[in-house]
């Protein structure tokens, strides 16, 4: 049978919270971020609180006990199984960055069961300081007016579908997400794609844009996520056949 991709979105939506805000609030650096939040693109500002919590002596070793302590929701972690034992192949696609979700993934057991994860790249410098930088880096990185300069998902999303070989069987995608950043990947999904915007958030207040062609499955929490993409891939896999 065709393929069925499940790409998630990772802040609000795979976890509950963000990441990005749990490690400012969780290592001091609130007033900081709040000081400098209009003053820097979002990718940028967090690239200066790592360098700040390096100037204060924190290493990359405090950062990851950090991340590890980020719930995720029981019911998220058994869709993720289900999803992959059925057959789905699982993508993240996000504007947090590689370390942050590796380190949450890997806290909870779940970054194997994940093919590919597109988001901010990270690595560690000479001076044993974490730097985050965006996943796109031409200047200008891409002529999308819906996306924020370091990242399109709508990008990303045309370049996993184009990865996938003609073989006669259309593979179709979910795409699971909850904000502004997931507008532009919606409006790349076709005809018998799914999207599953989080309700009271902002992916959900654009879901009536005449230009979205999959269809609609809004959810609040991981226990109707679970059922909803449950749901989904049995119907989907039963119509492939």
């Amino acid at each position: 049978m065709a393929g069925i991709v499940v790409v998630f979105d990772f802040d609000r939506t795979l976890i509950d919270g963000d990441s990005d805000n749990w490690v400012v609030t969780e290592m001091g650096l609130t007033e900081l971020f709040h000081q400098l939040r209009l003053t820097l693109p979002w990718n940028r500002l967090m690239d200066r609180m790592m360098m700040e919590l390096h100037s204060r002596g924190r290493s990359v070793k405090d950062i990851e006990a950090c991340l590890k302590k980020m719930p995720i929701d029981p019911h998220v972690v058994s869709a993720i199984k289900s999803a992959k034992s059925l057959g789905c192949d699982l993508k993240i696609v996000s504007d947090a960055n590689q370390f942050f979700i590796e380190k949450i993934l890997e806290q909870h057991s779940l970054l194997d069961y994940f093919s590919e994860i597109y988001t901010n790249q990270t690595s560690v410098d000479e001076n044993g300081r974490l730097r985050i930088f965006p996943y796109h880096h031409a200047a200008p990185p891409h002529g999308c007016d819906l996306c924020p300069s370091n990242l399109c998902k709508g990008l990303v999303l045309d370049h996993l579908r184009a990865s996938f070989p003609d073989t006669g069987n259309l593979t179709r995608f979910i795409y699971l997400g909850d904000g502004g950043g997931d507008f532009c990947p919606t409006l790349k999904l076709i005809e018998g794609d799914h999207v599953m915007p989080r309700k009271s958030y902002p992916l959900w207040n654009r879901v009536s844009d005449l230009r979205i062609r999959a269809a609609i499955n809004g959810w609040r929490d991981g226990e109707e996520l679970e059922g909803i993409l449950l749901h989904l891939i049995h119907t989907m896999s039963e119509l492939q056949q």
